[in-house]
């Protein structure tokens, strides 16, 4: 295929190219792969969600960086890629859940909220004059005794995970997360293997860019500045040693 006709099909979302591949889509993922890293952890307790808060500038407010939603009670998310387009999807998520507690008097499941935004999510890659969602989401909550973690992708699709990472520096944390996963993590443990893990990524990386949210049976919680850097510090040990 050359240039010409290559471009024939990525100038629509709903197009198919010849060998079944929309270019949108994958220029959207591409968007995600480009925003800070994000990451998720499944405990026996509940979920954690971290982040990391890249500033463009030493002057800029790190606090001003929306990483870390929280949704309902008892759910969260974390999100990569274009700030403006998760926003959106974050505040679809919000009224979703909310419409779902007053209609039926009862919290929204983590797995139909998150099938709930990925539809909406496939639905700009179906119809001519929008273009797919340049970002990705982490769900988690904390239903029936248990935590659950979601992720979306700007094709619209959700997939339960364990531990995942999002946005740059996939591979390299998803390598940690792989490697030091058991089943068996507490809330504590998780903090301390998320950490660990973004710290993989990028050994300039401080305590201070780094922010934490909990979802567990005590709701959704941020986890102190405190607490993170007693992680941070713990992780840096880790790696000194190895």
């Amino acid at each position: 295929m050359n240039r010409n006709d290559k471009q024939a099909y990525d100038r629509g979302t709903s197009l198919f190219s010849p060998d079944g591949r929309i270019y949108q889509v994958e220029y959207a993922r591409e968007a995600v792969k480009r925003g800070a890293p994000v990451v998720g952890v499944r405990t026996a307790d509940g979920v954690v969600l971290a982040v990391r808060r890249s500033t463009a500038s030493p002057l800029m407010e790190p606090t001003s960086i929306e990483k870390l939603h929280k949704l309902d009670v008892h759910l969260g998310a974390a999100s990569a890629g274009h700030v403006a387009d998760a926003r959106k999807l974050v505040d679809f998520a919000r009224t979703t859940a909310q419409r779902e507690r007053l209609r039926y008097g009862e919290p929204m499941g983590v797995e139909a909220l998150t099938k709930a935004i990925t539809d909406d999510i496939q639905e700009s890659t179906q119809y001519g004059g929008t273009r797919p969602y340049g970002a990705s989401l982490l769900i988690a909550g904390y239903e029936n005794g248990r935590g659950q973690l979601f992720a979306t992708d700007p094709s619209g699709t959700p997939q339960e995970w364990k531990a995942v990472a999002i946005g740059g520096h996939r591979e390299d944390i998803q390598d940690v997360l792989e490697s030091a996963y058991t089943d068996d993590l507490s809330l504590g443990d998780g903090i301390s293997l998320a950490v660990k893990a973004l710290r993989s990524s990028d050994d300039e990386l401080t305590a201070e860019e780094i922010s934490l949210a909990t979802i567990s049976e005590d709701g959704y919680q941020t986890v102190e500045d405190e607490t993170v850097a007693e992680a941070f510090d713990d992780a840096a040990a880790d790696a000194d040693e190895e």
